[in-house]
C-alpha cells in the first residue's frame, strides 16, 4: 500500500556514488544554508512582498538573471568535469567517471546551458531592457510574464532535483529515441528531462506572445516600426520564433512522455512508430531555438557598437529585413542535423543550399557593425571588447558552419568532436558573450552602479583566451576521428595531448568566470564610488538612458513622444530638455498566484517523474483552481497618483544630490 501511494520513489534513489554525493550535498546544503540566512536576517515578509510576489519586469528580469547565473556555474562545473574525464580517461586509465555518469553529465550540461542559462539570460535582459526602449511603462501581460519567470525556475528546480533525488537523462541533451524509450533508459532520469522542459517551455511560450504583444501594442506615441531600436526589432523577430517553433517542442515532447508512461509507440520502430519523426520534430524546434536564442544578442550587440563608436548604425533598414530573412530561413534547414540518416541527395541538397544561404544575413550584420565603427570614435570599454570577442570567434564558428552545410563534409565530420567546436563557438561566442556584452551594459540601467572594469576586462581575456584553448583543439579531434559523448579512447591514437589542451582552456574559462563574480563583488563593495548619477553613463542613443538609474517602478514620468529613431541622442545633441508633467500610472499589484502556479506544477512533474499518479492529479487540480480564481480578480492593478510619482520623483533627485 504504502509502495503503491509512492510510485517508483524509494531510499535506493538517493545518491550512491562520492561525485554524485557531492554534487546532491552541495545543492542541499546552499539551499539550506540560503533559508537559514534569510531566516537569521528576518528578511521572508520583505522577499516576499518585494520580490517572490512582485510583478515589475525588471525585478523578473534580476531574478531570471540570478537564476541563470547559479546555473552558469553548475554548467560549468559539468564541463569541468567532462574535459577532465577526457583528458584523463586514455588507455588503462579509466578517468575520474564511469560511463553512465559522464552520458548524464553530458545530457545535463547541454540541457542546462541551453535551457537555463542561455534562455534565463535573454528573458532576464529582454524584461530589464525591452519596456525602458519602446517607452512603455510596463509588459502587456504582467501576471502572465511573472507566471512564466516561475515554471521557468520549476523547471530548473527540477532538473536540479535529479542530483538529489533519482538520476538524470543519460541519452544527449536531445534525448532521441530509441535510447530515450523506456527499454533502453528504464531509469527515471528521462522523464525529469521531459517534465523539466515541458515546464520551462510553456513559461518560454507564454513569455514569447507575452513580448511580442508587448512590442506591436505597447510602443510609445510616435514609435513606428522603422523607429524601433535594433534591439527591440530582435526581440520582436525572436520571440515570433518562439510562438511558432516552442509548440512543436511541447507536442514532442508529449509524444516522447506517453511512448514512456502509457506504453504507446510513436517513436518504436519495431511497434509501428518512427524514430526518426522525433529526430524531425525536435530539431524543427532545435534550429529555430539557436536564433531563438542569437537575435536578441545581435540586437545587444547592435546598441553597443553604436554607442561605443559615437555614430547611428550603418545600415538600419538592411539589418532589419537581414532579422526577418533569418526568421524565416531558421526553419528551412533544421535537416541538416541528420545528413547522414539517408534523407536522399535531393533533400540534402535543398538543406545543404539553405544552410549556405542563411549565412548571408548574418554577413550582413557583421558588415554593418564593422561599418558603424569605421571611422567612429571608438571606446573599448569591457562591453566593446566582448563584442570583438564575439566577431572572432563566431566568424570562425560560422565558416566551419558553412562547410558542413556541404552534405558531403558533414557525412566525414558527422557526430565529431568538429560539430561540438562549431556548436559551442556559435552559441557561446555568439549568445552568451553577447548577453554578457548587455548585461556589462546595461548592469548601471538595472542596479544603479557600474562594474568594475578592470576586472570585467580580465574576465573576458581568460574567457575569449580559455574558449579558443579549449575547442580549437576539438576541430583538430574530430578530424582525426573523435566523436560526441566519447568518454575513453585508446592511448595509440595520440589524442590525450589535444583533450589535455582543452581541458586547460576550460579551466581558464573557470577562471574567467571567477573573475566575473569577483567583478561583482567588488562593484557591489564599492558601490557608492561606482554610483550611475547620470541615468547615461556611456553616452547611449535610445530611451532607456533617459531615465534615472536604477529606473523607478513606473519607468517614465512622462510618456515619451517619438519623432526620430535615436530619440535620446537627438534631444541631448540639441539640448533639448524634456518637459516633466506628471500622470497617474497604471501598475500591477503584486500576486502569489505564479509562485504558486507554479509550485504546482513542479508537484505535477515531480508526480510524473515518480509514477506517484495521486499527485500529480491532485497538483493539477490545485493548478486550474488557482488559474481560475486569478482570473475571477477584478482588480488586479493599482493606481499610482500622480502626486504619488512626482514625490518618488524628486526622491530620486534628493538621493543623486546626496552622492554628489
Amino acid at each position: 500500500m504504502f509502495a503503491s501511494l509512492l510510485g517508483k520513489l524509494s531510499w535506493s534513489q538517493l545518491p550512491q556514488d562520492a561525485i554524485t554525493r557531492g554534487g546532491a550535498g552541495s545543492i542541499v546544503a546552499g539551499v539550506f544554508a540560503i533559508v537559514v540566512l534569510i531566516t537569521l536576517l528576518g528578511r521572508w515578509k520583505w522577499l516576499w512582498k518585494e520580490w517572490l510576489t512582485t510583478q515589475d519586469p525588471k525585478k523578473i528580469g534580476v531574478m531570471y538573471i540570478i537564476v541563470a547565473v547559479v546555473m552558469l556555474l553548475r554548467g560549468a562545473g559539468d564541463a569541468l568535469l567532462m574535459r577532465t574525464q577526457q583528458a584523463t580517461a586514455a588507455g588503462a586509465s579509466g578517468g575520474i567517471l564511469d560511463s553512465y555518469h559522464f552520458q548524464q553529465i553530458v545530457s545535463a550540461h547541454g540541457t542546462i546551458m541551453i535551457f537555463f542559462v542561455a534562455m534565463g539570460l535573454m528573458f532576464g535582459l529582454i524584461n530589464l531592457v525591452l519596456p525602458l526602449q519602446i517607452g512603455a511603462r510596463d509588459v502587456a501581460f504582467p501576471f502572465l510574464n511573472a507566471t512564466s519567470f516561475w515554471l521557468f525556475f520549476a523547471g530548473m528546480a527540477l532538473v536540479n532535483l535529479s542530483l538529489v533525488i533519482g538520476d538524470f537523462s543519460a541519452a544527449g541533451w536531445l534525448s532521441y529515441p530509441p535510447l530515450s524509450e523506456l527499454k533502453y533508459s528504464p531509469t527515471v532520469g528521462v522523464d525529469y528531462w521531459i517534465w523539466a522542459l515541458q515546464i520551462a517551455g510553456v513559461g518560454s511560450m507564454l513569455s514569447g506572445i507575452n513580448f511580442l504583444v508587448t512590442i506591436i501594442k505597447m510602443r510609445a506615441p510616435g514609435m513606428t516600426f522603422m523607429k524601433m531600436p535594433m534591439f527591440a526589432w530582435s526581440v520582436m523577430a525572436s520571440m515570433t520564433l518562439v510562438a511558432f517553433a516552442f509548440p512543436i517542442l511541447t507536442v514532442t515532447l508529449a509524444l516522447l512522455a506517453l511512448d514512456r508512461t502509457l506504453g504507446m509507440h510513436f517513436f518504436t520502430a519495431g511497434s509501428g512508430g518512427n524514430a526518426m519523426m522525433y529526430v524531425n520534430l525536435i530539431w524543427a524546434w532545435g534550429h529555430p531555438e539557436v536564433y531563438i536564442l542569437v537575435l536578441p544578442a545581435f540586437g545587444i550587440y547592435s546598441e553597443i557598437v553604436a554607442t561605443f563608436a559615437r555614430k547611428k548604425l550603418f545600415g538600419y533598414t538592411s539589418m532589419v529585413w537581414a532579422i526577418w530573412a533569418i526568421v524565416v530561413l531558421s526553419f528551412t534547414v533544421w535537416l541538416h542535423h541528420f545528413f547522414t540518416m539517408g534523407a536522399g541527395a535531393d533533400v540534402n541538397a535543398f538543406f545543404g543550399i539553405m544552410t549556405g544561404v542563411i549565412a548571408i544575413p548574418t554577413g550582413v550584420k557583421i558588415f554593418n557593425w564593422l561599418f558603424t565603427m569605421y571611422r567612429g570614435r571608438i571606446s573599448f570599454k569591457s562591453p566593446m571588447l566582448w563584442f570583438m570577442g564575439f566577431v572572432v570567434v563566431f566568424t570562425i564558428g560560422g565558416v566551419m558552419g558553412v562547410l558542413m552545410s556541404v552534405p558531403a563534409i558533414d557525412y566525414q565530420v558527422h557526430n565529431s568532436l568538429f560539430l561540438v567546436a562549431h556548436f559551442h563557438m556559435m552559441i557561446v561566442g555568439g549568445v552568451v558573450f553577447g548577453y554578457f556584452a548587455g548585461l556589462t551594459y546595461w548592469f548601471p540601467k538595472i542596479f544603479g552602479f557600474r562594474l568594475h572594469e578592470g576586472l570585467g576586462k580580465l574576465a573576458f581575456w581568460f574567457w575569449i583566451g580559455g574558449f579558443l584553448l579549449a575547442f580549437m583543439p576539438l576541430y583538430i579531434l574530430g578530424l582525426m576521428g573523435a566523436t560526441r559523448r566519447l568518454d575513453h579512447y585508446d592511448a595509440s591514437l595520440g589524442w590525450q595531448p589535444l583533450f589535455i589542451v582543452a581541458g586547460i582552456g576550460a579551466l581558464c574559462v573557470g577562471v574567467g568566470i571567477g573573475f566575473q563574480l569577483l567583478q561583482l563583488i567588488v562593484s557591489i563593495w564599492q558601490r557608492d564610488q561606482r554610483r550611475d548619477l547620470t541615468g547615461d553613463p556611456w553616452g547611449g542613443r535610445t530611451l532607456e538612458w533617459s531615465v534615472p538609474s536604477p529606473a523607478p517602478v513606473y519607468n517614465f514620468t512622462t510618456t515619451p513622444v517619438i519623432t526620430d529613431r535615436d530619440q535620446f541622442w537627438v534631444d541631448k545633441q540639441s539640448g533639448k530638455k524634456p518637459v516633466k508633467q506628471y500622470e497617474d500610472v497604471l501598475l500591477p499589484k503584486n500576486s502569489g498566484a505564479s509562485v504558486f502556479i507554479a509550485g504546482f506544477a513542479f508537484m505535477f512533474g515531480f508526480g510524473m517523474v515518480w509514477h506517484i499518479y495521486w499527485l500529480s492529479v491532485l497538483a493539477l487540480l490545485a493548478l486550474v483552481t488557482t488559474i481560475i480564481v486569478r482570473a475571477s480578480n477584478d482588480e488586479p492593478e493599482y493606481i499610482l497618483t500622480a502626486k504619488e510619482v512626482e514625490k518618488m520623483d524628486h526622491a530620486l533627485s534628493r538621493r543623486k544630490e546626496q552622492y554628489v
